[in-house]
């Protein structure tokens, strides 16, 4: 029987999580998840699967975060029939993160279309609706860590703790081969052993296949303890509030911000940080919140579980008239809002309202990935443009990370040799193509095959043997030329053309200078506008 594996996403880049797998009898995939970073890749989100939804027999997810999950309604709006499995705590994450998912992209579709109304252009309908979101969670079967179930004749799997976030797992498949077992395994996201509410990850030996992710390959952290990292946050935060400001930081929904809330309270309570307010503005990470409570028993560094989130100086926003009340504290307050690489959500008018004041503090706490708001401050660009105005950035822009979801390069390599032997193959995914190049070549000093470590691009697909290496397709119909992923598109660079353009305008001396720079731009743009 053939077995084959098509990579539709986190190849390349950290984002879109989707890998096919064809048997004669069955199709299945293992995530389903929204293309993150430049308008380029993220346009990949409105086109077609490279794949008929209606013959997807069933969904393996490895946990709730948007690029992993959020594209299993669109799955469905397309004639998906089948179950979609995962642990409790994911499904209990997408109860409200997929209808989040749903209604922001609505009110995007309605802003859009507002603009190509004035622009005579036609009219775009969202990926999916709140209410498809909705209806698409009743399809989520849950089962817990290290516990078969077979989804199908000849079929079996089970979770393995990942150690990333809450409900996180690796996937541990098995297919019948005629008298044989495939044996595959795919890492999902991986943490690491210093997780402040989860243990280390962990997983069996043996596999044919292990398809890892690979974002922090070639760095390294310094993995600091609970202890530690309280201490250096609080640093950040004195700072910031000795330079007169808010501190305002861009945090994801799932994890990061509880992870904060929970140091944070413990600062506070221990009298270690001035501070006259936090805020949670995000009505998602409020939400997410109460399942961290509810699961507060089965994690780690949450004392009794009942106030591990909580603090009387803690204000959890939900209404748009309590985020904008936020606007009157000049100073003193943390502002956390989603999202955490600042390309929608709240958080974006927050930045909009501190990014040109000097006394302001934006702490950056997780990964950026290329081409979003998050990634061009992280990378020191003096202007930006947010919600069409353009914004010097004059405030103290500062970067943590120290609160990492995901294992460094040696966390990956070691988490790699534990599940030796590996007979067959090795797929690197999830990752740019440093990070990736820099992990091959970290696990061939450790005596892994070269010629057995595959960096698959977008839309690859490759032949699985029990006997012999994977073979990869010699051609394949790829939605997006892998050179142009994980990179700043021209979108990007348009932006930063037109901000470079107004600065030199407005620095010009008087408004005979101005015109010399427009009427230069006229001639490159509109050179035969100048024939007379």
């Amino acid at each position: 029987m053939s077995i084959k594996i098509k990579f539709c996403g986190a190849a390349g880049t950290v984002t879109g999580s989707c890998f096919l797998i064809k048997a004669e009898n069955c199709q299945f995939l293992v995530d389903c998840g929204l293309f993150q970073g430049s308008k380029t890749i993220k346009e990949l989100n409105y086109r077609s699967f490279p794949f008929d939804p209606r013959q997807i027999d069933f969904v393996l997810l490895t946990h709730a975060h948007t690029d992993h999950a959020a594209l299993v309604p669109k799955l469905i709006k397309g004639g998906f029939k089948g179950p979609v499995y995962a642990t409790p705590a994911t499904r209990d994450l997408l109860n409200y993160m997929l209808p989040d998912s749903g209604y922001i992209q609505e009110m995007e579709v309605k802003r859009l279309n507002q603009r190509n109304r004035q622009r005579g252009r036609p009219s775009v309908v969202p990926i999916y609706t709140r209410d498809e979101a909705e209806m698409a969670i009743n399809r989520i079967k849950t089962n817990d860590y290290e516990e078969w179930y077979e989804p199908f004749d000849g079929f079996r799997a089970r979770f393995w703790n990942a150690g990333h976030i809450l409900g996180s797992a690796s996937i541990e498949i098995e297919i019948q081969q005629e008298n044989k077992w495939l044996r595959l395994l795919f890492s999902g996201d991986l943490g690491h052993g210093q997780k402040v509410l989860h243990d280390a990850p962990e997983a069996p030996t043996n596999f044919d296949y292990v398809i890892c992710e690979a974002t922090y390959g070639g760095r390294t952290r310094n993995d600091v303890s609970v202890k530690k990292r309280r201490g250096i946050l609080a640093r950040e935060i004195k700072d910031a509030m000795k330079a007169g400001g808010n501190l305002v930081i861009p945090s994801f929904a799932v994890e990061r911000s509880q992870e904060l809330l929970l140091d944070i309270a413990y600062l506070l309570r221990a009298e270690i940080i001035p501070c006259s307010a936090v805020f949670l503005d995000s009505p998602l990470a409020i939400r997410i919140t109460s399942v961290f409570s509810h699961y507060a028993a089965q994690l780690n560094n949450t004392g009794d579980g009942v106030t591990a989130f909580t603090h009387p100086n803690f204000h959890f926003t939900e209404t748009v008239e309590e985020s904008k009340s936020i606007n009157a504290f000049n100073g003193g307050a943390i502002i956390m809002a989603a999202s955490g690489m600042c390309d929608a959500g709240r958080i974006r008018h927050h930045l909009k309202n501190h990014l040109w004041d000097p006394k302001s503090t934006i702490l950056l706490v997780g990964y950026q990935a290329t081409g979003t708001l998050g990634s061009l401050m992280e990378r020191g660009a003096k202007n930006v443009k947010i919600q069409g105005e353009d914004i010097h950035v004059r405030a103290r822009i500062r970067t943590l990370d120290i609160y990492s979801g995901h294992a460094d390069n040696d966390g990956l390599i070691n988490w790699m040799k534990n599940r030796q032997p590996i007979n067959q193959g090795v797929f690197l995914i999830h990752g740019s193509e440093q990070s990736l190049h820099d992990m091959r070549e970290g696990l061939i000093k450790e005596n892994f095959n070269a010629k057995n470590i595959f960096i698959p691009a977008i839309d690859d697909e490759f032949e699985l043997n029990v006997s012999g290496k994977a073979l990869r397709a010699p051609e394949v119909d790829r939605r997006l030329d892998p050179n142009v992923i994980d990179k700043p598109d021209w979108h990007n660079e348009l932006a930063q053309l037109t901000l470079d353009i107004r600065r030199e305008l407005e620095e010009a001396p008087d408004n005979e200078a101005k015109v010399r720079i427009l009427k230069h731009l006229k001639r490159i743009v509109r050179p035969d506008s100048n024939k007379n």
